[in-house]
């Protein structure tokens, strides 16, 4: 696997297992970011994607392995301690104020304050300025910093929400199915705050169910599937057909064989050769 930026990884997964009343969730699971990468995360629901991301958030804590956060190990790890780390997720619902103004959806629960404690409401509302003409890209006179959310469309919703993470110096974003509900134009507009998050530096695992909607933007490809990695795929090395037939793969057998791969590819490419004599 090639590296990204500076070569570092801000997380790295060992031998991760995760159980629940018995039921094997995660089994054995590795998993190396590094610094600057888009990973896609894709698996069926079931897979273990929503265990695998509370675990790197603090919600859940593992059975058994090793988590790292640029290259030492961190135990007991919680929510306040992932935060701390640098990491931010935005779910699906994307933890907005829907009738808070942008300015306080920003600044929610890490306001600025003047030094007796006062909020520094000019100060908020600059910054916010400042980000959604260069971050978010919004140039309508119609939105302000005091716009409400309700006056977002679903992809500009989730800029916001990734804006803000960035804008508080997270390391690695978490995007939870974010083209949920997204029209076609909105998913690209997603896509364009992505590709910002590698722009900045920092790190994503963008997880989904659409291949579609991942391989635009992803550097590699891991696929999760009934609480195992069945491969990991760089976006360089497979194009879209070939993870499409990877994916199909995976859901009927539960695993990807390589060698079964190059034999179909091999056959295919004869049987064209043969046409074409």
């Amino acid at each position: 696997m090639g590296e990204r930026g500076d070569g570092r990884a801000p997380i790295e997964l060992r031998h991760i297992h995760k159980s629940f009343g018995g039921v094997r969730v995660l089994e054995d699971v590795s998993l190396r970011l590094s610094s600057g990468e888009v990973l896609g995360l894709l698996g069926d629901n079931g897979a273990g994607k929503s265990t695998l991301i509370k675990i790197i958030t603090g919600v859940h804590r593992p059975d058994g392995g090793t988590i790292l956060f640029d290259g030492k190990e961190v135990r007991g790890l919680n929510v306040d301690k992932a935060r701390a780390l640098g990491v931010e997720a935005v779910y699906q619902e994307r933890a907005l104020a829907e009738q808070l103004s942008l300015w306080r959806n920003i600044f929610m629960g890490r306001p600025i304050t003047r030094p007796l404690g006062f909020l520094d409401v000019r100060e908020m509302r600059r910054i916010t300025s400042e980000l959604m003409g260069e971050s978010m890209g919004f140039t309508s006179a119609a939105l302000t910093p005091e716009t409400r959310v309700t006056g977002l469309s679903g992809g500009e919703r989730q800029g916001l929400a990734i804006v803000r993470a960035l804008h508080f110096e997270a390391d690695i974003i978490i995007l939870d199915e974010p083209t949920m509900g997204l029209s076609l134009k909105e998913t690209d507009k997603l896509v364009h705050f992505v590709k910002g998050i590698r722009t900045a530096g920092k790190s994503s695992i963008f997880i989904d169910h659409n291949i579609f909607h991942v391989y635009s933007v992803a550097d590699r490809i891991v696929v999760l599937d009934r609480g195992r990695i069945a491969g990991d795929f760089p976006t360089t090395r497979y194009s879209l057909e070939e993870l499409t037939e990877i994916m199909r793969e995976v859901a009927a057998t539960g695993s990807f064989k390589p060698e079964r791969h190059r034999a179909t590819e091999a056959a295919s490419e004869a049987d064209g050769a043969e046409g074409a004599s």
